[in-house]
């Protein structure tokens, strides 16, 4: 594979980092992922004793696991610029920080608006502390060692939001101390103090950079945009989709075209736009970001349908919910840590095909939805499918400069953020709805099936696009 461009003094660092404290470093960045990704789903298993125990609303539940998501997608993009200012190992401890203080309030929240307030500061610290992972990884690795923490990067991703309901499950079956649902947020806690400490000792020192700046004009804009997008997309589906929500995606659609036009004043005046037309303009990343808006949307989906089918209809608890997908995340880990031993030549192709091969999984697995080997054999061929993901990053920074890592960084974790959220949007609303026409007794043939069938087709679509644009990953 093509080395990414990058200034000559960068090269001794990462040649260091692969060579001195590499592995130690990737276990402390991954480890700080793989929390903030449990802590978007860990949550749900927990509401029913949350519930009980706080007597919270409705709209009280669905702002306990909604303030993560919108805090942590609105800011990721300002958390990976602040990176690329002050500092990454700076601002991964100080979001690591965050993260584990908010854990600790949210564990011994009093009530549902503290934990909602402290949900919002989780999501916050997330923001500041995922961007700075993918960016250190971007400028400490090189070649083949970039590819492969990039894969495990992936697969952590991906089994993190897996891991989460197994293990949300198990804490709360537990209940530990007769802590019950508060042991979900506080297992964060001695993790977190146990990567601050780690973190100084393993972690590349901060080098000073020129230039740059905090774009406030574009943070101004982009954050209320995002925001706008991202919360209808939330709580739509379990509000009805309100008249509200229609005009809050209306204002974010005109709202990312005032940033548009903000950003290009930036850049007029001399200035250093949140997203540069340089990042954009690096060959490769705007096929990337494309394949990042359509694959982690299909598998958000997939994830929220099947679960509700298999705890709801085949009357799964959550921990064997959870533990139904490891076939899949185990399949979508062996593509991502293994691609480059393939023919170089085969690299380019191996995206759309995935993406073929996710298509026709899921159309085939609605109908077997009732569980059985065939089912968990289909399912691990949709991880085989989106195993690409890693590429697809790869791909994405491949050409990217390394003063514009935080930059792109920010952008391709909001791209698969936003994704996901409009997945289980769209094809959650789908199965709902179907679910709720069809009856109980027919969910898995209407609900699962249709839901499926989208997801299917948004990966077809990924793969003709991809076909016709395949990037060039060379060997």
């Amino acid at each position: 594979m093509t080395q990414a461009t990058q200034p000559t003094e960068a090269r001794p660092a990462a040649t260091a980092a692969s060579r001195g404290p590499g592995g130690l470093m990737l276990a402390v960045l991954l480890l700080g992922q793989f929390m903030a990704t449990l802590d978007v789903n860990i949550v749900n298993v927990a509401l029913p004793t949350l519930r009980a125990d706080l007597h919270a609303s409705g709209a009280g539940l669905q702002l306990v696991v909604a303030g993560y998501v919108l805090s942590y997608a609105v800011l990721l993009i300002s958390g990976a610029r602040l990176g690329g200012v002050a500092g990454h190992r700076r601002m991964f401890q100080l979001g690591l920080a965050v993260f584990t203080l908010a854990s600790l309030a949210c564990g011994l929240a009093p009530g549902t608006g503290p934990l909602i307030g402290f949900r919002f500061l989780q999501g916050a610290g997330a923001a500041l502390m995922t961007p700075q992972v993918m960016s250190m990884i971007q400028q400490s690795f090189g070649g083949a060692a970039r590819a492969r923490a990039l894969g495990l990067y992936a697969a952590v991703t991906a089994g993190g939001v897996v891991v989460g309901q197994a293990a949300g499950g198990l804490l709360v079956s537990a209940d530990l101390f007769g802590a019950g649902w508060r042991t979900v947020f506080l297992v964060n806690v001695p993790i977190g103090v146990l990567l601050l400490v780690a973190g100084p000792r393993v972690l590349p020192a901060d080098e000073r950079r020129p230039g740059g700046g905090l774009d406030l004009p574009g943070l101004l804009v982009l954050s209320p945009a995002v925001l706008l997008v991202v919360m209808p997309l939330i709580l739509g589906p379990e509000t009805g989709w309100p008249a509200w929500t229609v005009a809050s995606l209306a204002a974010g659609v005109v709202f990312f075209g005032v940033f548009v036009a903000v950003e290009r004043r930036v850049a007029a005046r001399g200035g250093r736009p949140l997203i540069s037309g340089r990042v954009l303009r690096a060959p490769g990343l705007l096929p990337a970001v494309g394949a990042l808006l359509l694959g982690p949307g299909t598998w958000g989906a997939f994830l929220f349908t099947t679960t509700l089918h298999l705890q709801g209809d085949l009357r799964m608890s959550p921990l064997e919910s959870g533990l139904a997908f490891v076939p899949c995340v185990a399949a979508f880990g062996l593509v991502g840590l293994n691609w480059q031993r393939l023919p170089a030549h085969w690299h380019p192709r191996l995206i759309p095909v995935g993406f073929a091969l996710a298509a026709v999984a899921y159309l085939c697995v609605g109908p077997l939805a009732g569980g059985g080997v065939p089912y968990e054999l289909l399912t691990a061929l949709i991880g085989l499918g989106l195993g690409v993901m890693p590429i697809i990053i790869t791909v994405a920074l491949e050409h990217v400069p390394v003063e514009d890592a935080a930059d792109a960084s920010g952008l391709l974790l909001t791209v698969m953020q936003i994704s996901q959220v409009v997945g289980v949007a769209t094809v959650g609303t789908l199965f709902l709805t179907l679910a709720r026409d069809s009856g109980s007794t027919r969910t898995a043939e209407y609900g699962t099936g249709w839901a499926l069938a989208a997801c299917a087709l948004v990966a077809a679509a990924g793969a003709l696009l991809l076909a016709r644009r395949r990037p060039t990953v060379a060997g």
